[in-house]
């Protein structure tokens, strides 16, 4: 479950990670009351107005209907409250989001961080996530910070670091100092350095992160070390342990119709082919899949109605998959263990009748009550493709797409 900037700071200042202060704020008054706010706390008048949503590139983003960036400075309340008025509300489009972008319900009014001081001012990358090969957490840090750490994984891979967990042992006081050396930190920069890399774990492991990244992280004209801005990933699996956490999730942030899979406890992820797949189990969904493409067609889903799934399910999966425009052609491949075939075949009946579906459906049953199963379909009267392997239903149902 992804989190907005503003949400996941305020969760790190749980763990006294510092962070660069700032105000959520859903209105152009509210704007303004939080910039009187920000400049009375911090003596400044330069604030900055951050779009919140689950993406990365704002501040290179374009808001499509004013042109405005998803990140601005300003220096003044007039200035402030203009920038606010042209993001609010619009569609801000960043490499991430793609072009049809994401509509922005919240800014975060936050203080400037580039203030004046004795020293100078630095920016890093840090995150720290899962290295499933190794069965470890790493931190992984660079010194090129508040730019496309990729462009720069890409280009100067000497330039990133990393350092991993044993899961036993946690996070020990060497590998935060060597976090800190690695950075070119010295003094009181070096000791804030190390503080913050400890909580900043404390907070992923505490928080049951899948991924938490820092990019800036600041090296302020004090000598502090500040998270200017954060991602935030959750564990979903992990959400029984963080109900609290659950309570932040933001569905508008979401695809709709995954949204609504998630209601009738149904694993659907939307991608951008034209055969529709329901099927019975993870690894038989991603080896379905696999078969499509191997069969020169392109999913345009990952369905899974699960094992124990009943009729009324697999009638709103099947809704589900058929409320996208773009696809042209169903499989359904199921193999009948706890789910029975009959019982599937119920649901895609009903389901058949009730959206009047014109496109073409290709079946690969088998299992528990396979023939009960087939007479169902076959004394239905509807027009469905019947197919003996998986390989024969890819390929009938690409066939069936492209036609």
């Amino acid at each position: 479950m992804n989190l907005h900037e503003y949400q996941a700071k305020e969760l790190l200042k749980k763990y006294n990670v510092p962070v660069q202060e700032g105000i959520a704020c859903g209105a152009v008054h509210e704007v303004e009351e939080a910039y009187r706010q920000i400049k009375t706390q911090f003596g400044s008048s330069f604030a900055v107005v951050k779009a919140q949503i689950h993406a990365g590139g704002r501040g290179k983003g374009k808001i499509k209907e004013t042109g405005m960036n998803g990140v601005k400075v300003g220096k003044s309340l007039e200035e402030i409250s203009d920038f606010a008025r042209q993001i609010l509300g619009g569609t801000l489009v960043t490499l991430q989001t793609g072009p049809s972008g994401r509509v922005v319900h919240k800014v975060l009014v936050a203080q400037d961080m580039y203030y004046e001081g004795p020293s100078e001012r630095k920016e890093f990358y840090l995150s720290v996530l899962l290295d499933r090969a190794r069965g470890q957490n790493v931190i992984m840090y660079s010194t090129e910070g508040g730019v496309n750490i990729e462009d720069v994984a890409h280009n100067t891979p000497e330039k990133i670091f990393k350092e991993w967990v044993h899961p036993s042992g946690g996070l020990q006081a060497f590998q935060a100092r060597k976090i800190a050396f690695n950075l070119g930190l010295t003094g009181n920069s070096f000791k804030n350095c190390v503080r913050f890399v400890t909580n900043l774990y404390n907070a992923y492991v505490g928080l049951d992160c899948s991924m938490l990244e820092i990019n800036p992280l600041f090296k302020a004209a004090d000598e502090k070390i500040v998270a200017v801005d954060c991602k935030m990933n959750l564990d979903e699996n992990a959400l029984m342990r963080h109900p609290d956490l659950s309570a932040m999730r933001d569905v508008t942030e979401e695809d709709p119709t995954e949204v609504e899979a998630g209601q009738y406890n149904l694993n659907f992820v939307k991608l951008d082919g034209n055969v529709g797949c329901m099927v019975n189990g993870a690894g038989l969904a991603m080896a379905t899949m696999d078969m499509i493409k191997l069969s020169g067609g392109e999913p345009a889903n990952f369905l899974d109605v699960g094992g124990g799934a009943n009729s009324e399910q697999v009638t709103h999966a099947f809704e589900i998959l058929l409320s996208d425009k773009n696809v042209k052609a169903v499989l359904i491949n199921i193999f009948g263990g706890i789910l029975r075939v009959d019982t599937l075949a119920t649901g895609v009946v009903e389901a058949a009748r009730k959206t009047q579906i014109k496109l073409p459906i290709v079946l690969r049953l088998e299992g528990t009550n396979v023939e009960q199963g087939r007479e169902i379909l076959k004394q239905s009267g509807l027009n469905f493709i019947v197919a003996e392997t998986m390989k024969d239903a890819a390929e009938k149902v690409v066939a069936a797409a492209k036609a």
